[in-house]
């Protein structure tokens, strides 16, 4: 058994931990008791190899579980209550058609506001608020409370009276100073996007390059659920990989070699993370896109998923609520696991096809997520297939044409008119496909399916990872 090896399956042994405490209780009893038997097992058998490495994995498991059962106990009880209380905006508003949420901490720790569309606030700035404090509760299924556990948020409030104190973030640290420029500069883009495009375009390309959905109407939202395109307009994991995946295919095709195009690729995703406003979700993909291209750059595709299972360690040791309540950190590492194992096999099947790695890699990406996403969100797109084929490989070229666009906007609007022609064209064809295929009967089935099946799934996938990568090998060896 080698080191790498050992290494992985202690990574896997914490993260199992984190997700055994994520749905039971575990006693200290149960706890010491491990914590016993790890002892025993390790100095009775330390001239067995396996019988070691399985101690430290029970060990490494017990560390899993301890680090989620003292995050769960460090939550604060928030008692329903009418409170005063002066907060500052600590994240980007979330702009809806009819209302605004805003993420505040003061001494409550982190509130979500729900309040009127205007008068508008922005990141950074000082508020007094009175209202009714409330616990997040479960409405029809979702837990509320669960899904603003993982942003470290306890509490919400429902149309409090707000009055404004201090505009901005003149009172900030240097950090808050920083990120509110770079909202600043996005906001900046996005009235570069509205002054020169026409809905829907406007709400699509901004959705694509800049995660903004504040002007998307909800039946513009179904459309592309049934579709099966809602994924390139979310600046979530599995979109920040599959758009790794394009970057470093357009580096190519431009001529640069593999480690030229890995830089190239890299430097263009930081620039996109940052033009976006950073968000958590976009910087964690960001991390495992960038691991992937590593494993990529130095010629160990196959040994991503390792630093890919660190990484989410990592990732979980700061913050273990990931795991179970956040859907895109899932969807991140999954679209990153079906690249590592599904990428060669699909490329083999589409090698006749132009566009191949593209088409490969959007594939790859969301058979090891389709599971997770009819689980969470009870359907399936039956023209999901055809529709990312005809969409997908015209990715690279709307999000070069976007943020040249985008940017000139802010220089020489006469330019920024010139390059929305060739833009329109693009998203006009986009949004025609959209509307041929949304109509065709069965275009998307209600699928729900259980906890076991779930399991199954995943079961079946990672036998047939597991076989791809024994054949990989195989044929290697041949050679």
């Amino acid at each position: 058994m080698t080191v790498s090896k050992i290494f992985l399956f202690l990574c896997l042994s914490f993260i199992a931990g984190i997700f055994l405490a994520s749905f039971f209780n575990f006693t200290q009893i149960i706890i010491l008791s491990l914590l016993i038997f790890v002892a025993v097992l390790i100095s009775v058998f330390w001239k067995r190899k396996r019988a070691v490495v399985f101690g430290f994995c029970i060990l490494f498991l017990v560390l899993g579980i301890f680090r989620q059962q003292t995050a769960i106990n460090s939550v604060p009880d928030i008692l329903p209550q009418e409170v005063s209380l002066f907060v500052q905006v600590v994240a980007e508003p979330i702009i809806k058609e009819n209302h605004t949420k805003l993420v505040v901490a003061g001494d409550k720790g982190k509130i979500l506001l729900t309040t009127n569309r205007y008068p508008e606030y922005q990141y950074g700035d000082r508020l007094e608020i009175n209202g009714n404090l409330e616990v997040p509760t479960e409405f029809e299924g979702f837990n509320y409370k669960d899904y603003l556990l993982k942003d470290g948020i306890y509490a919400v409030m429902y149309n409090p009276r707000i009055k404004l104190l201090d505009k901005e973030f003149y009172q900030g640290s240097f950090e808050m100073k920083v990120y509110a420029k770079i909202l600043e500069f996005k906001q900046k883009l996005k009235e570069s996007i509205k002054q020169n495009l026409s809905p829907p375009y406007s709400s699509i390309l901004g959705a694509i390059i800049l995660g903004d959905k504040s002007r998307f109407s909800e039946e513009l939202k179904n459309k592309l659920n049934i579709t099966g395109l809602r994924h390139i307009t979310c600046i979530s994991g599995m979109h920040i990989i599959i758009l790794s995946g394009i970057l470093m295919g357009l580096g190519i095709a431009l001529g640069f070699w593999r480690g030229q195009a890995f830089y190239f690729t890299l430097v263009l995703l930081i620039v996109y993370i940052i033009m976006i406003g950073a968000p958590p979700s976009a910087v964690r993909a960001g991390i495992m896109a960038g691991l992937l291209l590593f494993a990529q750059k130095i010629g160990r595709f196959r040994a991503a998923n390792r630093a890919l299972v660190f990484a989410a360690v990592l990732m979980l040791a700061i913050n273990p609520f990931l795991l179970k309540n956040d859907v895109g950190f899932q969807l991140s590492f999954l679209a990153t696991l079906g690249i590592i194992y599904f990428l060669p096999f699909f490329q083999n099947w589409f090698k006749w096809l132009p566009l191949k790695d593209i088409i490969s890699l959007t594939l790859a990406a969301q058979v090891f997520t389709l599971p997770l996403l009819i689980y969470n969100f009870g359907y399936i797109s039956l023209v999901a297939p055809l529709t990312n084929l005809l969409i997908v490989p015209l990715l690279p070229l709307i999000m070069i044409l976007g943020f040249v666009f985008v940017l000139s906007g802010l220089v020489w609007q006469p330019l920024a008119w010139l390059l929305s022609l060739p833009l329109q064209l693009l998203l006009a064809y986009m949004v025609k496909i959209i509307d041929c295929f949304v109509w065709i009967p069965f275009a998307s089935v209600n699928l729900e399916i259980s906890w076991s099946l779930f399991f199954v799934f995943y079961l079946f996938l990672g036998w047939f990872a597991w076989y791809l990568d024994k054949k990989q090998k195989l044929k290697f060896l041949d050679y």
